[in-house]
């Protein structure tokens, strides 16, 4: 394959490592399993119009990211728009993509079995359109990012110290709203205190991530308004990896999911991927079931059955 490695020096990992002796390395592995590969760093504000302008060119096949999550959120982006292919180096805090891929979290080790792994199509989601490959959220996880935003960080550990306040901030000042939804020929409007719509169900650990990206369904969460001893529930919960087990928890497993917000404050936030956006009124939320493609490890796809395969849900 003809492809083209992104590394975005500023990305959590990377911030620590030697990105020439990094670069020089990727395009060893890659050469060396066969592939036209040309690895290239980038500033942070770089590297995603650099991506962009790769994806238009008549003569790749796919490219290779390294990064955050938000880093990785832009280039499957740009990767599913344009039809080519995407390899993933978790190089971030979370990397919840590159989990759900069963990508090695370390960032020498992903090189190798990216450069002889194999093309795989996964799902991949939009909100109006604009696609995200983790969740949509409003409510508890929109005050929590509004409120780590206000502290300021320049490491991974600052930014779990950050994230660390903003969630204490959020259990004793949680939000309640209303909401109208329809999913699976189902209609209602209730209050709430948050919202998620995952791209494929969450699976069962504590940073919510979909351990399967081809269900061909949404994870759709909602919570009843609660208090500051139902938000630290909720907070175990998801730290146990127990969300389903919540009795404040509703979950609908729909292929497309419509939402109205009757009451929408001017400056009402939501969250895509990670980041802090304006929320609409109405939102429109579909999966794109097997429209992503990316680079897994050799023989992956081969061990999904077919029951991680079905159909989208009636």
């Amino acid at each position: 394959m003809k492809l083209v490695g992104f590394f975005n020096r500023d990305g959590g990992t990377f911030k620590t490592t030697d990105m020439l002796a990094y670069e020089k390395r990727a395009e060893t592995a890659f050469r060396e399993a066969g592939h036209d590969f040309d690895a290239i760093v980038f500033s942070g504000k770089e590297i995603v119009p650099a991506m962009e302008r790769a994806a238009k060119r008549d003569d790749i096949d796919g490219i290779v990211a390294g990064g955050g999550d938000g880093t990785i959120s832009a280039a499957a982006s740009i990767a599913w728009k344009n039809g080519i292919a995407l390899g993933v180096v978790p190089a971030g805090t979370m990397n919840l993509f590159a989990r759900s891929l069963r990508v090695p979290l370390d960032i020498w080790q992903a090189l190798d079995v990216l450069a002889s792994g194999e093309v795989d199509n996964v799902d991949i989601a939009s909100a109006n359109g604009r696609p995200f490959i983790h969740q949509f959220s409003a409510g508890l996880h929109a005050r929590m990012v509004r409120y780590r935003n206000a502290y300021s960080y320049r490491s991974r550990l600052g930014k779990i110290r950050a994230s660390t306040k903003a969630a204490l901030g959020v259990i004793f000042n949680p939000p309640e709203f209303e909401v109208e939804f329809e999913a699976i020929g189902m209609r209602e409007r209730r209050r709430v205190s948050a919202i998620s719509v995952s791209n494929n169900p969450f699976g069962e650990n504590a940073l919510l991530y979909a351990d399967n990206l081809r269900s061909g369904e949404l994870g759709f969460y909602t919570a009843n308004p609660l208090k500051p001893l139902g938000v630290a529930r909720l907070a175990i919960d998801m730290l146990r990896g127990k969300v389903r087990e919540n009795a404040d928890v509703m979950v609908m497993h729909p292929a497309e999911v419509h939402l109205h917000f009757p009451k929408l404050r001017s400056k009402a936030n939501c969250v895509m991927d990670g980041e802090l956006l304006p929320l609409e009124r109405d939102v429109s939320i579909r999966l794109h079931p097997g429209e992503l493609k990316v680079l897994v490890k050799q023989g992956l796809a081969a061990q999904v059955n077919a029951d991680e395969r079905r159909e989208p849900a009636a």
